[in-house]
């Protein structure tokens, strides 16, 4: 019997999705469990598979189409007697009045093309006939658009088409992505305070172990786990920014759920790191190389992106030198981290150039004090500057 294949459920705040693209066509044969079509969410890209084995029969939404939960994307037909065709062979038959059984087919396991359902309706078209010899060939008459202007007596040749515009239709994530920064900068009192931290000791401890750190747990040290390491620490200290709004209430979180910003090419995703805490330097690395990975492959997961008490994003890794990042609702901080350049500084009264980054905490005003933020900032800072003191937390 037929089969639907249906816009599967994927989370409970997913409503809706797009045809990315279908990977099998009309007339061809699956089998249970072969990827059919590409879904695309607001959040993670979905592979719907066959219900069963048989031949698609039918596409009901093409590439690009709108859908919703539940609704019918195509139909598996069952396979047992019927003739495998291409889709345009199909449409030649339709064309030609031509019964697709009767017609003995030469492609793959003998399923029919166009040019099989040609030959069984004679319907090769018959060559043009031969002008007499010593004819002269018809002129075309000129297109307008090959003719000269002319104005005024002067002949004007065409302006060149150079000033050409492109309209590109926008994914579901960066639809997503458009309402909830705007949501965001209509519904939270943003604010933004910055510092600088001295880099150099986090890249001379990154230097002295990273050929032991990678033998033994086979990934590199990044600047990411100090960061998430620093942010904890500075959580404890000022749990207001680990919080969220409820109502008229503040949801004090003691649990740490860092989330950490992955670009993609199709948009910003935010995937989390649970209990980073509890996490050790190797562990987050790993994760986050991990999650890096998944957010291009399209294959992280809506347990990946929920929920999240806090933020860190680094614009540094695309050149930005300093940015105030947009709060990732409902949290109500987001650490922003930029490019190091190596800056003269005053240490100890001398002029010295060090491996500076800037810091950036975007935070919102409505239950965060600016005295908090800023000396939230500041315990980044002195965490990151001895890292060593990152193990006493």
């Amino acid at each position: 019997m037929p089969a639907n294949i249906v816009v599967p459920e994927v989370g409970e705040s997913i409503v809706d999705a797009r045809v990315a693209r279908w990977l099998r066509k009309e007339g061809e044969a699956v089998e249970v469990g072969d990827p059919l079509v590409e879904l695309e969410t607001d959040k993670i890209d979905v592979e719907v598979a066959a219900p069963q084995a048989g031949v698609l029969g039918r596409i009901a939404h093409k590439d690009g189409d709108d859908v919703k939960v539940g609704e019918v994307l195509g139909v598996i037909e069952d396979a047992t007697g019927k003739t495998r065709a291409t889709p345009v062979a199909r449409n030649a038959a339709e064309e030609h009045a031509v019964d697709l059984s009767r017609v003995r087919g030469s492609g793959d396991a003998g399923r029919v093309m166009k040019r099989d359902v040609e030959q069984a309706a004679g319907a090769a078209a018959p060559a043009q006939a031969p002008q007499p010899k010593g004819a002269p060939e018809p002129r075309k008459a000129p297109s307008p658009q090959s003719l000269p202007a002319v104005a005024g007596g002067a002949i004007q040749t065409p302006a060149k088409a150079d000033r050409t515009e492109e309209r590109v239709r926008m994914s579901k994530r960066r639809v997503t992505i458009a309402r909830r920064l705007v949501e965001a900068q209509a519904t939270a009192a943003m604010l933004t305070t910055f510092n600088e931290a001295d880099m150099s000791a986090v890249m001379a401890l990154r230097e002295r172990h990273k050929q032991a750190f990678k033998e033994r747990h086979g990934i590199g040290l990044g600047i990411a786990s100090f960061f998430v390491k620093a942010s904890v620490g500075a959580l404890r200290a000022f749990p207001r920014i680990n919080a969220e709004i409820q109502g008229d209430e503040m949801v004090l979180k003691h649990y740490y759920d860092i989330g950490v910003a992955v670009g993609a090419s199709e948009g910003l995703v935010v995937p989390v790191l649970r209990d980073a805490d509890r996490m050790t330097f190797a562990e987050m690395e790993r994760q986050i190389r991990d999650f890096a990975k998944r957010a291009e492959d399209g294959t992280l997961s809506l347990a990946d992106l929920k929920g999240g008490t806090f933020t860190i994003t680094n614009g540094g890794v695309f050149g930005s030198l300093l940015s105030t990042p947009i709060l990732n609702p409902p949290q109500a901080g987001i650490l922003g981290l930029h490019a190091i350049q190596q800056r003269p500084v005053a240490v100890n009264g001398q002029v010295v150039v060090r491996p500076m980054m800037y810091l950036a905490l975007t935070y919102d005003h409505r239950i965060v004090d600016g005295s908090e933020a800023v000396q939230f900032l500041v315990r980044v800072k002195q965490l990151v500057e001895d890292p060593g003191s990152l193990l006493l937390e």
